[in-house]
Protein backbone atom coordinates (compact mmCIF):
# COMPACT_ATOMS: atom_id res chain seq x y z
CA UNK A 1 0.00 0.00 0.00
CA UNK A 2 1.37 3.39 -1.01
CA UNK A 3 0.57 5.84 1.80
CA UNK A 4 1.11 8.89 -0.42
CA UNK A 5 -1.34 7.53 -2.98
CA UNK A 6 -3.89 7.04 -0.19
CA UNK A 7 -3.28 10.62 0.98
CA UNK A 8 -3.98 11.82 -2.56
CA UNK A 9 -7.20 9.78 -2.56
CA UNK A 10 -8.14 11.43 0.73
CA UNK A 11 -7.43 14.84 -0.80
CA UNK A 12 -9.77 14.04 -3.69
CA UNK A 13 -12.45 12.81 -1.29
CA UNK A 14 -12.17 16.02 0.75
CA UNK A 15 -12.63 18.09 -2.41
CA UNK A 16 -15.82 16.17 -3.17
CA UNK A 17 -17.23 16.60 0.35
CA UNK A 18 -20.15 19.02 0.67
CA UNK A 19 -18.29 21.00 3.37
CA UNK A 20 -15.35 21.65 1.06
CA UNK A 21 -17.65 22.54 -1.84
CA UNK A 22 -19.60 24.98 0.35
CA UNK A 23 -16.34 26.53 1.56
CA UNK A 24 -14.94 26.87 -1.96
CA UNK A 25 -18.15 28.53 -3.17
CA UNK A 26 -18.17 30.91 -0.20
CA UNK A 27 -14.53 31.83 -0.80
CA UNK A 28 -15.25 32.61 -4.45
CA UNK A 29 -18.35 34.60 -3.50
CA UNK A 30 -16.21 36.70 -1.13
CA UNK A 31 -13.64 37.26 -3.85
CA UNK A 32 -16.39 38.37 -6.26
CA UNK A 33 -18.17 40.64 -3.74
CA UNK A 34 -16.92 44.12 -4.67
CA UNK A 35 -18.53 45.79 -1.66
CA UNK A 36 -16.92 43.30 0.70
CA UNK A 37 -13.54 43.59 -1.01
CA UNK A 38 -13.75 47.40 -0.78
CA UNK A 39 -14.52 47.11 2.94
CA UNK A 40 -11.58 44.74 3.45
CA UNK A 41 -9.36 47.18 1.57
CA UNK A 42 -10.58 50.03 3.77
CA UNK A 43 -9.93 47.93 6.87
CA UNK A 44 -6.35 47.29 5.75
CA UNK A 45 -5.76 50.98 5.03
CA UNK A 46 -7.14 52.08 8.40
CA UNK A 47 -5.09 49.38 10.14
CA UNK A 48 -1.91 50.60 8.41
CA UNK A 49 -2.74 54.20 9.33
CA UNK A 50 -3.33 53.15 12.94
CA UNK A 51 -0.02 51.26 13.02
CA UNK A 52 1.80 54.31 11.69
CA UNK A 53 0.16 56.54 14.27
CA UNK A 54 0.83 54.18 17.17
CA UNK A 55 4.49 53.87 16.19
CA UNK A 56 4.94 57.57 15.45
CA UNK A 57 7.37 59.60 17.54
CA UNK A 58 4.63 62.23 17.76
CA UNK A 59 1.78 59.87 18.59
CA UNK A 60 -1.58 61.60 18.90
CA UNK A 61 -3.77 59.72 21.41
CA UNK A 62 -6.95 61.31 20.05
CA UNK A 63 -6.05 60.21 16.53
CA UNK A 64 -5.27 56.69 17.80
CA UNK A 65 -8.66 56.55 19.53
CA UNK A 66 -10.41 57.81 16.39
CA UNK A 67 -8.64 55.28 14.18
CA UNK A 68 -9.37 52.43 16.62
CA UNK A 69 -13.06 53.29 16.52
CA UNK A 70 -13.03 53.51 12.72
CA UNK A 71 -11.21 50.17 12.54
CA UNK A 72 -13.81 48.53 14.80
CA UNK A 73 -16.66 49.86 12.65
CA UNK A 74 -15.10 48.68 9.40
CA UNK A 75 -14.26 45.30 10.94
CA UNK A 76 -17.83 44.93 12.15
CA UNK A 77 -19.09 45.79 8.68
CA UNK A 78 -16.82 43.21 7.07
CA UNK A 79 -17.63 40.45 9.53
CA UNK A 80 -21.39 41.02 9.42
CA UNK A 81 -21.66 41.00 5.64
CA UNK A 82 -23.75 38.02 4.46
CA UNK A 83 -20.90 36.74 2.26
CA UNK A 84 -18.43 36.81 5.16
CA UNK A 85 -20.92 35.18 7.54
CA UNK A 86 -21.41 32.34 5.03
CA UNK A 87 -17.65 32.06 4.50
CA UNK A 88 -16.97 31.81 8.24
CA UNK A 89 -19.75 29.25 8.72
CA UNK A 90 -18.51 27.15 5.80
CA UNK A 91 -14.89 27.42 6.96
CA UNK A 92 -15.83 26.30 10.48
CA UNK A 93 -17.56 23.21 9.06
CA UNK A 94 -14.53 22.40 6.89
CA UNK A 95 -12.18 22.98 9.83
CA UNK A 96 -14.22 20.50 11.88
CA UNK A 97 -13.83 17.91 9.12
CA UNK A 98 -10.07 18.51 8.90
CA UNK A 99 -9.75 18.28 12.69
CA UNK A 100 -11.58 14.93 12.69
CA UNK A 101 -9.27 13.65 9.95
CA UNK A 102 -6.22 14.84 11.89
CA UNK A 103 -7.47 13.11 15.05
CA UNK A 104 -7.85 9.82 13.18
CA UNK A 105 -4.37 10.14 11.71
CA UNK A 106 -2.82 11.10 15.06
CA UNK A 107 -4.56 8.29 16.94
CA UNK A 108 -3.60 5.82 14.21
CA UNK A 109 0.03 6.86 14.59
CA UNK A 110 -0.36 6.25 18.33
CA UNK A 111 -1.49 2.69 17.52
CA UNK A 112 -5.25 3.06 17.89
CA UNK A 113 -7.62 1.35 15.48
CA UNK A 114 -8.50 3.89 12.73
CA UNK A 115 -11.92 2.24 12.30
CA UNK A 116 -12.97 2.68 15.91
CA UNK A 117 -10.96 5.54 17.40
CA UNK A 118 -12.97 8.44 18.79
CA UNK A 119 -12.76 11.45 16.44
CA UNK A 120 -13.72 14.00 19.07
CA UNK A 121 -10.70 16.00 20.02
CA UNK A 122 -12.26 18.02 22.80
CA UNK A 123 -11.27 21.13 20.87
CA UNK A 124 -13.56 24.05 21.63
CA UNK A 125 -12.15 26.17 18.85
CA UNK A 126 -10.78 28.63 21.39
CA UNK A 127 -7.05 28.56 22.01
CA UNK A 128 -7.68 30.36 25.33
CA UNK A 129 -8.97 27.14 26.91
CA UNK A 130 -6.51 24.86 25.15
CA UNK A 131 -3.98 22.64 26.86
CA UNK A 132 -2.18 22.05 23.56
CA UNK A 133 -3.00 20.55 20.20
CA UNK A 134 -3.75 16.85 20.03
Amino acid sequence: MDVIAKARELGKAIQQDERFIRYAKARLANDDDKELQDAIGEFNLVRMELDREVNSDEKNDDKVKELNEKLRKVYSSVMSSPAMVEYNTAKAALDTLVNEINVIISKSIDGEDPDTCDTSSGCTGSCDSCGGCH
